[in-house]
């Protein structure tokens, strides 16, 4: 006889206090934030760890320049402004990602463009890019969302034909991979995320920007302080206090910055890691009926920000929406201590702000660049089913390991194995 499900008062399968926190925080992480403290000039250790971060993360990247800020969005209005987008250019954005890719471009005057996703990857459908390419179109930035390479060779080839810069939003995918090469060096300018719960955290806030390119990195410099030319640490030796430009304060904090060095010399392990727990899972899950694994393409190599599930009532033969299977089945799950929960409720496109282009001011950057972009959900139905039919299972990052994994399938196969109980509960808030 099957085990009675915790949404019925059954024993919960997850025990309470079971599941570890992410960012694992370890005696080196704290010995690096003491070393900041303790330091008699502490003002000079803004240098020291802006400085150290850039350094290492450029060397990590293999890329030349890097500059630490504030946050990821703050990273990819870095880079907008670094390639050269101007007040009422077009920038082209996947539907499906943290509405932040496109406040960027907002940010920055400009006219974000939305394109479907590919439904496999989850990341933005290189076959669907060119038909919304336009004479104002300067930019492509795709978004390597989950932790998921996106087709970088297809978007390259597009943007090559149109003469168009490639921004990368690496926010979710820190060492990533396609073909080999770490996501965030494909494009013209990369900007990463450092935010707590991401795969390189700060504990807190954060972001990295990265380019190859000397001009898009003097212009990015400037961007990031006002619009001066300072060196962190020494503004009472060296400021001009004189304004090149526009620009923002966008500096990231020396504790924070100590902190991700620390991270990242364990980025790879814990990549690693994270990688094992969830092809572990993508084995035991993938063999349940209606459960929808992770698809990974030969060229991508994935770092899971977010494990997705996916929900299938036609392999069940299930005449009811996937989004009603999804919602049951989460909702069993949650009661059973798994993790489980939307990111986005809606594509980017289909949120306020776009809806009413209510941007800042009297309608800008829409109204004052006379811009006829429009954003109609139904331009958007892969994206749309996705966010239906999909949720995310949550710590699966290290030190957690294949026994909570297990525990985690377990719950599974308890769930969908009285999915008749499961789909006849009540509705809960």
């Amino acid at each position: 006889m099957a085990a009675k499900l915790a949404i019925h008062g059954g024993k919960r399968t997850v025990p309470n206090g079971i599941i570890k926190p992410w960012p694992q925080v370890t005696d080196a992480d704290r010995d690096a934030i003491a070393e900041v403290i303790a330091s008699e000039r502490i003002t000079e250790q803004q240098r020291v760890q802006s400085e150290g971060l850039a350094r290492e993360w450029a060397e990590y990247m293999g890329v030349r320049y890097c500059i630490p800020v504030n946050s990821g969005t703050a990273a990819l209005h870095l880079c907008v402004a670094g390639v050269g987008i101007e007040p009422g250019d077009e920038v082209i954005v996947p539907a499906f990602t943290f509405w932040a890719t496109a406040a960027a471009v907002l940010h920055h005057n400009a006219i974000p463009v939305f394109v479907d996703i590919d439904p496999v990857t989850y990341c933005i459908d290189p076959n669907a890019i060119e038909a919304k390419i336009t004479e104002r179109t300067r930019a492509i930035l795709p978004v390597h969302i989950h932790g998921m390479p996106a087709d970088m060779d297809a978007i390259l080839a597009i943007a090559k034909r149109h003469n168009l810069k490639v921004i990368e939003d690496v926010a979710q995918a820190h060492g990533a991979r396609y073909k080999g090469k770490r996501c965030g060096s494909f494009g013209d300018a990369a900007g990463y995320s450092t935010q707590a719960s991401k795969t390189l955290s700060s504990g807190c806030q954060g972001g990295l920007f990265t380019t190859d390119d000397e001009q898009i990195h003097k212009r990015a410099a400037l961007l990031q302080y006002f619009g001066e030319i300072v060196v962190p640490g020494r503004e009472r030796e060296e400021q001009e206090y004189n304004a090149y430009g526009l620009g923002w304060m966008y500096r990231g904090d020396m504790f924070s910055q100590a902190f991700i060095r620390s991270q990242l010399k364990r980025l790879d392990a814990n990549n690693a890691l994270r990688i094992e727990n969830c092809n572990y899972l993508t084995m035991h899950l993938s063999q349940i009926d209606g459960i929808e694994t992770p698809f990974t393409p030969e060229a991508c190599e994935p770092v899971y920000y977010n494990y997705v599930v996916g929900f299938n009532p036609e392999a069940l033969g299930l005449d009811i929406p996937a989004r009603t299977l999804r919602e049951k089945v989460q909702a069993a799950l949650r009661a059973e201590g798994v993790p489980t929960g939307q990111w986005q409720r809606l594509p980017v496109p289909s949120q306020e702000i776009f809806q009413n282009r209510i941007g800042y001011g009297t309608g800008c950057p829409w109204r004052c660049n006379q811009s006829t972009v429009e954003y109609n959900t139904e331009d958007y139905p892969k994206a749309v089913e996705f966010i239906d039919s999909h949720c995310y299972l949550f710590d699966v990052n290290p030190p957690n390991d294949f026994e909570l994994m297990w525990l985690y399938v377990e719950a599974f196969h308890k769930v969908m194995d009285q999915l008749d109980a499961v789909l006849e509960a009540p509705e809960t808030t």
